[in-house]
């Protein structure tokens, strides 16, 4: 599996968020790091706080990077749609290289939704910050 590039200076937004997500998840997995430790949280947090500052975290974004559509996106870019979908089929197990990338997912879906979750509500818990 190649790693997708793009050009920073050239690409959209979203599509740069996409790919470093990617790199990320990619680095990690190669080091056989967990991705709730650092470097790989503080990379996913910033990535998230961006694409939230972009407008990417909205359901009904134009350009929508909530954890569900991510999470389906890199699937898709990774193949590990077609490879459930042919696990399925032939009532065989994923292989151990697409069931560790399902893994990865599933982290990351997880740390995107609870950032999700507090993000939408640090408000309520900052009475300084909803007075402005």
């Amino acid at each position: 599996m190649t790693q997708p590039s793009v050009d920073p200076l050239t690409a959209p937004l979203y599509s740069v968020i996409l790919t470093q997500v990617d790199a990320v998840l990619r680095r990690a997995e190669e080091a056989s790091l967990p991705l709730e430790v650092d470097p790989a949280r503080s990379d996913l947090f910033e990535l998230f706080v961006t694409a939230h500052g972009a407008g990417y975290l909205e359901e009904d974004a134009e350009h929508d990077l909530t954890a569900d559509e991510l999470c389906k996106q890199l699937a898709s870019r990774w193949g590990l749609d077609q490879a459930a979908q042919s696990s399925v089929a032939n009532q065989e197990k994923l292989d151990a290289q697409n069931l560790a990338k399902m893994r990865l997912l599933w982290s990351l879906l997880r740390m995107w939704m609870e950032w999700t979750y507090a993000w939408s509500r640090w408000t309520e818990f900052q009475p300084e910050a909803s007075k402005e």
